[in-house]
């Protein structure tokens, strides 16, 4: 007899980015395929550290079962944390700890939609977002961006035409698009949100990796200038891409309201996360390691993000057009088919692994009207001299 699947899974697909990953086994690849930072760059002592801190100092807490909320102490550090961001005004008790910013984002699916609800989100956009609010049955309704974030004059004719539960957005170094919201794009959404009442979810993975100048404020921070909208407001944290992915210690700051009922779909996910991890984290920000660790990750990366885009201008030429990023880790291109060269990502990406070099096309990261001339590169885990001979593979695959 076969197995009778919950109608929800029709909603959804594997990931295009996992199974890109089965191909990569070919010797001698170049991969600009993934999501995630160089292992190379983790501060290896100062974790190990913390972790000896936390079982010297209180081995039982470490250990035992904990609160849904959260490590009592870490929820402490990532509130000074945050303050020290420019959100000076989040007490330990208004966030909870997630395993991964991601469960923040299935928790928001399992308490905010019902069947048919309509969620905005940015087009393009992190592809498990669509994935997890698909399962729970979304309407997603996709919001054009641009080189700085979203179009925000597009999305509030969105949201006054769809009244959707929530939207959705990355504001700083949103991955796939690598854009920056701007300051004035900040503040209209803040504005919008308590205009049309609608509920606005910040996911921040990336905003502490820039280049040079600072982002402007998280939406979070800057809600303090906008009455009404730290109401309207979810923000989801995570340390997986500044400290360790391993870790899985993420953190929500939303409305008291939904921070319950978030706490209680989490209580029947996984009871809490990882008590010890938390613990090693709660350690390694009370050392004050932080700042060093992330002037050194942010300069690595800086110089392979400059490295890459002024290979993809000398090697690749007219035949892409992108946005130099401003942290992150990605570079979002497009293909112009000029010269009658390749245009579609997807071609694309199968001509580059036959070079020996890999990335994502664009295509999955939309909810709807892909534009399939897309694609994106990382440049986190690869060194200089692969990222130049990897651009080299890439001009001969157009």
């Amino acid at each position: 007899m076969p197995l009778q699947f919950a109608d929800r899974l029709n909603n959804v697909e594997t990931s295009a980015i996992r199974e890109l990953f089965k191909l990569l086994g070919k010797p001698g690849i170049i991969s600009f395929a993934g999501g995630f930072p160089d292992s190379a760059m983790f501060d290896v002592d100062g974790i190990r550290e913390a972790s000896n801190a936390a079982l010297s100092q209180d081995p039982g807490a470490a250990l035992q079962y904990g609160a849904t909320e959260g490590f009592g102490p870490l929820r402490e550090q990532l509130a000074q944390f945050m303050g020290q961001k420019g959100a000076k005004d989040v007490a330990a008790d208004q966030l909870i700890v997630t395993t991964g910013s991601q469960q923040g984002l299935d928790l928001i699916g399992k308490t905010m939609i019902s069947p048919g609800d309509k969620v905005i989100v940015e087009g393009p956009t992190f592809l498990a977002t669509i994935q997890c609010f698909r399962l729970y049955g979304a309407e997603l309704i996709s919001a054009p961006v641009d080189g700085h974030g979203v179009k925000t004059d597009e999305l509030e004719k969105l949201i006054a035409e769809h009244k959707p539960k929530f939207v959705y957005l990355i504001p700083t170094f949103g991955n796939p698009s690598g854009a920056l919201l701007s300051a004035e794009r900040r503040r209209q959404v803040l504005e919008m949100a308590v205009k049309h009442q609608t509920l606005i979810v910040e996911d921040d993975p990336y905003g502490d990796l820039y280049f040079g100048d600072a982002p402007p404020p998280s939406l979070l921070a800057m809600s303090a200038t906008v009455p009404g909208s730290r109401e309207l407001l979810v923000h989801c944290g995570s340390l997986s891409k500044v400290l360790s992915p391993g870790l899985r210690v993420g953190w929500m700051i939303a409305p008291a309201e939904l921070l319950g009922k978030a706490t209680m779909c989490k209580q029947f996910s996984d009871a809490h996360t990882s008590t010890f991890a938390q613990a090693t984290a709660a350690q390694y920000l009370k050392a004050g390691r932080m700042p060093a660790t992330l002037d050194k990750v942010r300069a690595v990366y800086a110089q392979r993000a400059q490295t890459m885009g002024d290979a993809l201008r000398k090697e690749l030429g007219d035949a892409v057009e992108f946005v130099q990023p401003q942290g992150g880790l990605f570079v979002w291109a497009r293909l112009t088919g000029a010269g009658g060269q390749v245009a579609d990502g997807n071609a694309y990406a199968k001509r580059a692994i036959e070079q020996g070099v890999a990335f994502v096309p664009g295509t999955p990261f939309f909810c709807a009207n892909p534009d399939h001339a897309t694609f994106r590169l990382s440049f986190a885990t690869v060194g200089e001299d692969k990222i130049l001979e990897g651009v080299s593979r890439l001009a001969k695959a157009l």
